[in-house]
């Protein structure tokens, strides 16, 4: 494509499984589906600055697809399709012919289409009576196919291209096999654009398929010329991060304000000088967009190079000698050694980097700039209107983004006017202290996308205590003034994809502001003084401190499993509100503010915060016109989701019930019940205290569920419309069934795992980073998506069993192993440094349950665990329960439900809940009670111990007559008995396993050692890392070949041995053994197999040499530089080696049936020379005595430290010639 300068490429017979959009280099990205990686597939290539430009995918079948692309206003509509061949069934060809007629009807008439398809058929020469639709060049005779092709192109009033332009045959044919020659491969277009369309012919030379030609039109689009639009410059605040930077910003910041460290009074100049002050030290960004060039790894090296070679061509082309025809080829050549050498360089200083700290950041970058470029869609550049009518030009969708935002952040739903007033609290408020300020600023994240005044809070903490000065101060006078600087008034307000919906609808959207980070910093104060003051109810989990998702999840399902086991009714009904934080009153906001108790000062402050608020938008064509902003809360605000607790606090007061009844996460409701008509009841009571408020109810989200529902339970109505009834809710991200079973969770929860792996895809399926690093990412990526929520849950075997399945297939794919690399699933955990599944969940079950105990008796967990409803559990096995569960986990782990009183006895890292020790009068007490004749059994129960810590007290009391800690002589094992029977057993099962592994295996199980701490354990146990040895591959047929070689060779006299030539090739490696393996292995146990490396015979290596030796010295040894036949061996090796050592009449030749010594040639020369064959068993080179050279030849080889090949050869040559006879 680059060649031929393809912008735009319709690919057929992919055979690629799935469905997704893939970078393939050189700036080219193809959009491709798939059902069956052995037939059919389509697929699009697009140019890279065309890729933006996509506004729709549409995959039809694994023969038809689609791509909607906006180039400059002008909507084109690019098709790819591949009809079924002529043998095919006729249903198969009626349904691709029928779908490709759905995508054409769904493309509105205005908009240009280009189809470029394999249709399998010829439409032939001439056209007479379709003149409408295609040219006379064609190819041979019509077929019954390429009627269909004419008769679809009448259909769509479409023209076939291929046929209008008069070109030799040779350009005309696009598919040529053995001696035929035809054309099936078709441009197609709208008739009204044939104009648009210059050229088309075949490409000759281009080897793109086996038999098919790619065929290629030059279209010319008439678009109109586009404004150049202003991009918005950048402070490259990141910077600050870097210490210098910063020491480097404080010092220019200094010298701006004369010499002094204090910043100015009024905000405006503080602003302005730091603004200017950042532009000058830090730099400005170009504000475009950043392209990810193929070519980011040059260096000046490659670059010169590279312009030598551009030269020499030049000078090739103008003097059209041999002398500047071969200075071109070698620059040619040396340029290509050196892009190759500099690009692996700089990927592996990439990857390097990558695997450190450092680079963790650009790590997770990585993964989602990868992420990005696998979608369809990188930016929604349409939208629709009012009506679905879909809107290109620049102007017409920021107006569309402005009317939607404007209407929706200034239109109130109908209320009630309040006529009741409420007393406002006037009282005296203190200034704002410095350790305030320190508190907001430390809750501050950094890295976060900056507001209008372009401040962000790296500044406020680069600057540091003249910084927590300067803000205290400016916080006091806004605080006394009730007057914020104007220009924290300005926000950016960015459109974020629910990810639900059409994509092209400004409804599916939620808008996030950017606003003043210093504003943020104003809000956090106010908000950690308002938290004092305001006391929210206990059913409000959103946003409140020591409580979460976690909480309302748990006391929902433990309630609906009460009920479940006690055969009782409970309805549910989820309630949802439109728009909750865009839509609330203010005045609404200042009433329940002030029945809230807040002072009235702070009130007048929010109030400020509020007034003349103004905001544009931001979308992927530019940014819009300002508005107002006058109703609802600020998307993004630190303070919102406080005042927006508040307001429902108050709205609720008189409707809300106790927990767990009624739960509330911020604008998340569920109302539960015993009974239908009360749940019924208690819903119309909240949709009236919401609605006269100005809160609406959702009639379409808001969703009723009944658990053990009876027949003829009936449903719920909200003013006489009737809520949807449902078996299964996603509630705070946790899907709670009607059953109170977790199946369907456990379900999501796996799809939950696949979801965050394709995120980070581009990082796990790369094999250049190493498995360490793709075990991080997956633990901190995709495993907490796949365990979240799961705490609250008791799972089945068979549910952990289906968690632990899919998390293995995340990591055999993130390796790159399958199932046929036969490689156990504990080293692929090994491997990825991941712990077992399962394990973790039970620590996360166990960690919440000791949570829960540890709260106090009114938490709302322990509340429902302490339930007692009346009611039998139904006959036959009895349901699963969470108790269950937990009892099962802490009698796995030796833990009892006491010691989740005490959070300092569960260890860190590990499952296990390890009690703490005994004090010594409990331990002195055991004694006392055995003296006194009572059991192990009964003390134990009397004292809350376990019978065999009372049985280990009593027999070290009988031993030793104390109970005291025994001194211990010399330092303490750093690795726990049970973690020496781990490391042990590990080594035993894979004899391979690293040091490394094994520091990371006692790290996870909370033990920290060293590499040598293991090899000196493994040493007490008789186990030493050893040199794998090298034995052959054998099978049994081989084995029964070696015992029947012996056997018939035991008696030889030592004469006939002397009479015998040896021969065989080893390879010599340059630097050494070209890998290494160690294991650990006891003493006379390097041949067991698990202590072997197997090898074959055959082999490269960096030098091949082929020698032979006999009774009377070594023979000839030369060097194997290309692909040595029979003959070839005998001339050089064999005979002259024969010759030299002056063997005798009728000696014998040994060989290792290597194929030049079983040639036909070699044996029918041996058989007329008269010479003897040793019969020799195959894949046994082990029993050769050459074997003794070659081992002494490699260690003389090797202290001599040759540099290069051809030492390498001329040392072994001498040192062979060395060898004693």
């Amino acid at each position: 494509m680059e060649r031929r300068k393809v912008d735009i490429l319709c690919v057929q017979e992919t055979r690629w499984k799935g469905s997704k959009a893939r970078s393939i280099g050189a700036g080219f990205k193809l959009f491709y589906y798939g059902v069956d990686s052995k037939r059919n597939g389509v697929g699009v290539v697009l140019k890279e600055e065309f890729v933006r430009n996509v506004l729709e995918v549409k995959r039809v079948s694994d023969r038809v697809m689609s791509l909607k692309l906006e180039i400059e206003g002008v909507m084109l509509n690019v098709v790819s399709g591949y009809a079924p061949q002529v043998g095919c069934e006729l249903e198969e060809k009626e349904r691709f012919w029928s779908e490709l007629d759905e995508v054409m009807e769904s493309i509105p008439t205005g908009e240009r289409v280009v189809i470029g398809a394999d249709f399998n058929g010829h439409v032939g020469e001439g056209n007479t009576g379709d003149e409408e639709v295609m040219g006379k060049f064609g190819v041979k005779e019509r077929n019954l196919e390429g009627q269909m092709v004419v008769d679809f192109a009448k259909r769509m009033d479409m023209g076939v291209v291929n046929t209008y332009f008069q070109k030799r045959e040779e350009h005309r044919v696009t598919y040529k096999s053995g001696g035929r020659s035809t054309q099936v491969d078709y441009i197609l277009c709208r008739r009204g654009n044939l104009k648009e369309i210059s050229d088309c012919k075949v490409v000759v030379g281009e080897s793109v398929a086996r038999q098919h030609r790619m065929v290629v039109c030059r279209m010319t689009l008439m678009v109109c010329k586009k404004k150049r639009s202003e991009i918005e410059k950048k402070t490259k605040w990141w910077k600050l991060k870097k210490e210098e930077c910063c020491e480097e910003f404080r010092q220019k910041l200094r010298q701006a304000l004369g010499g002094q460290v204090v910043l100015p009074d009024d905000w405006e100049t503080t602003a302005e000088v730091i603004r200017e002050t950042g532009r000058k030290v830090l730099g400005v960004s170009s504000g475009r967009r950043k392209e990810d060039k193929e070519t980011w790894w040059w260096n000046e090296e490659v670059q010169d190079s590279i312009q030598r070679k551009r030269l020499a061509k030049k000078k090739w082309d103008m003097d059209r000698t041999e002398e500047n025809r071969q200075e071109y080829k070698e620059l040619q050549r040396r340029v290509k050694r050196e892009v190759s050498k500099a690009k692996q360089k700089a990927y592996d200083e990439l990857y390097t980097r990558l695997d450190t700290r450092e680079g963790e950041k650009d790590l997770y970058r990585l993964a989602r700039q990868r992420d990005r470029d696998g979608k369809d869609v990188q930016q929604v550049r349409v939208i629709k209107d009012r009506d679905g009518r879909v809107l290109t030009s620049e102007e017409s969708v920021q107006r569309r983004w402005k009317e939607y935002f404007e209407e929706l952040m200034n239109e109130e739903n109908e209320r009630e006017k309040r006529v009741e007033g409420v007393n406002s609290v006037e009282q005296k408020v203190d200034k704002i202290r410095k350790d305030e300020v320190r508190k907001a600023l430390k809750r501050m994240k950094s890295g976060k996308a900056v507001g209008p005044d372009d401040i962000p809070v790296e500044v406020w903490k680069c600057l540091g205590e003249a910084a927590v000065e300067f803000l205290a101060s400016l916080f006091n006078r806004v605080l006394e003034s009730e007057r914020m600087p104007e220009e924290w008034r300005r926000s950016v307000l960015v459109p974020i994809f629910k990810n639900k919906g059409d994509v092209q609808s400004c409804s599916n959207y939620r808008g996030i502001k950017l606003m003043s980070h210093t504003m943020k910093l104003w809000e956090r104060v106010v908000e950690a003084r308002l938290r004092k003051v305001v006391e929210i109810c206990e059913q409000q989990y959103g946003f409140m401190p020591r409580k979460s998702t976690t909480d309302a999840i748990f006391a929902l399902r433990i309630l609906m499993e009460k009920y479940r086991d006690g055969q009782r009714e409970l309805h549910c009904v989820f309630v949802d509100l439109e728009k909750a934080y865009d839509r609330v009153p203010r005045e609404e906001l200042w009433y329940c503010m002030r029945k809230s108790g807040v002072a009235e000062k702070y009130v007048r402050v929010v109030q400020d915060m509020y007034e003349r608020s103004r905001t544009v938008v931001r979308c992927a064509v530019g940014q819009t016109e300002e508005f107002n902003v006058e109703v609802g809360l600020h998307q993004g605000s630190a303070l919102s989701p406080f005042l927006f607790a508040i307001v429902m606090d108050q709205l609720s007061e008189e409707v809300r019930q106790e927990s767990p009844w009624t739960m509330m996460f911020a604008d998340d409701i569920v109302i539960c019940s015993e009974s239908r008509e009360q749940v019924e009841e208690n819903l119309e009571r909240w949709r009236f205290a919401l609605e006269r408020r100005g809160m609406k109810v959702s009639r379409s989200k808001t969703e009723y569920m009944c658990v053990n529902e009876r027949e003829g339970s009936g449903t719920v109505r909200l003013q006489g419309e009737e809520v949807k009834k449902v078996q299964e809710f996603k509630y705070l991200g946790s899907t709670v069934q009607s059953n109170g079973e977790c199946g369907k969770e456990v379900k999501k929860r796996v799809q939950a795992g696949w979801n965050g792996w394709r995120k980070v895809s581009g990082v796990l399926c790369d094999q250049k980073i190493s498995a360490r690093i793709k075990g991080k990412v997956y633990r901190t990526v995709v495993r907490p998506a796949m365990l979240y929520g799961l705490e609250t849950v008791s799972l089945k075997k068979r549910q952990e069993s289906e968690l632990e399945v899919a998390e293995l297939k995340i990591l055999r794919f993130s390796l790159g192993v399958t199932r046929l690399d036969r490689i156990r699933n504990e080293y692929i955990r090994g491997t990825a440094h991941v712990g077992h599944l399962g394990n973790k969940v039970r620590e996360a079950r166990l960690r919440w349950f000791g949570h829960v105990q540890r709260r106090e008796s009114e938490y709302i967990g322990r509340r429902m665990l302490d339930m007692k409803l009346p009611g039998r559990r139904q006959r036959g096995r009895p349901k699963r329960r969470y108790m269950d569960g937990i009892n099962e986990d802490m009698k796995l782990v030796g833990a009892r439900v006491e010691d989740a009183e005490d959070r300092d006895s569960q260890t860190p890292n590990s499952t296990m809940a390890k009690t703490k020790e005994l004090s010594k009068d409990t331990r002195n007490k055991i004694v006392d009670l055995h003296q006194a004749g009572k059991t192990e059994s009964a003390i134990g129960k009397q004292l809350g111990v376990k019978k065999s810590t009372v049985g280990a007290i009593i027999r070290k009391w009988k031993t030793y007559k104390t109970t005291d800690n025994l001194p211990r002589s010399g330092a303490p094992r750093k690795i726990s008995p049970c973690g020496v029977k781990m490391i042990t057993r590990t080594v035993s099962k894979n004899p391979r396993t690293t040091r490394g592994d094994l520091v990371n295996d006692l790290q996870r199980a909370g033990t920290k050692v060293t590499k040598a701490t293991i090899s000196n354990t493994l040493r007490r146990q008789g186990l030493k890392s050893c040199s794998a040895r090298c034995v052959p591959l054998l099978k049994p047929v081989h084995v029964r070949a070696r015992l029947k070689f012996a056997r018939e060779h035991l008696d030889d006299p030592e004469e006939d041995w002397e009479n015998v030539i040896w021969s065989d090739e080893t390879k010599i490696e340059l630097f050494g053994k070209n890998s290494t393996c160690r294991v650990w292995r006891r003493k006379n146990a390097e041949l067991h197999p698990k202590n072997t490396i197997p090898t074959v015979k055959h082999g490269g290596g960096n030098i091949m040499l082929r020698g032979c030796f006999s009774a009377k010295g070594p023979g000839r040894l030369i060097r194997v530089k290309e692909r040595m036949n029979g003959a070839m061996y005998r001339e050089k090796n064999l005979l002259p080696s024969a010759r030299a050592l002056k063997m005798k009449r009728g000696w014998v030749f040994q060989h290792d049936n290597d194929p030049k010594h079983t040639a036909r040639a070699t044996k029918e020369w041996l058989r007329k020379k008269h010479f003897k064959v040793l019969e020799w068993p195959s894949q046994s080179p082990d029993l050769n005595p050459i074997e003794n050279l070659w081992r002494e030849l490699k260690i003389r080889v090797a202290q001599r430290q040759p540099q290069n090949i051809t030492a390498l050869e001329e040392i072994c040559m001498e040192e062979w010639a060395k060898l004693p006879a």
